[in-house]
């Protein structure tokens, strides 16, 4: 469960949603993983303007959270693959959501919507 709860996180949908994605990159990470497991690796040539430290801390703040799942594979050399636990997927109408309106904002900057 989160630690730091702001008041009326689990009763308010909206503060509870905020909290869990407060992370700068969280809705790029879960968008990505959204396509299936991925590697750390992959996940960092997706977002090259991403360190490596903030993106393992998103990482594990998503994983914190129950939204996404590390999993080790013991080999040599070991690797991780990052995918979207059940709550997580559940997100996926919400990244389908935010891909329609914003591509609708990004027509509006560029002049092609009228008010």
């Amino acid at each position: 469960m989160p630690s730091q709860m702001p008041k009326n996180f689990g009763i308010c949908p909206f503060v509870t949603v905020q909290k869990l994605l407060q992370g700068k990159w969280s809705i790029v990470i879960m968008h990505h993983l959204s396509g299936g497991k991925l590697r750390f690796g992959e996940l960092q040539k997706r977002m090259p303007d991403l360190t490596h430290s903030t993106l393992s801390l998103q990482l594990k703040q998503l994983e914190r959270e129950g939204l996404v799942k590390r999993e080790v594979f013991p080999e040599v050399p070991p690797h991780v693959e990052y995918s979207l636990t059940n709550i997580g997927k559940g997100f996926q109408p919400v990244l389908d959501s935010i891909e329609i309106w914003g591509n609708t904002y990004i027509a509006y900057l560029h002049g092609r919507e009228a008010d």
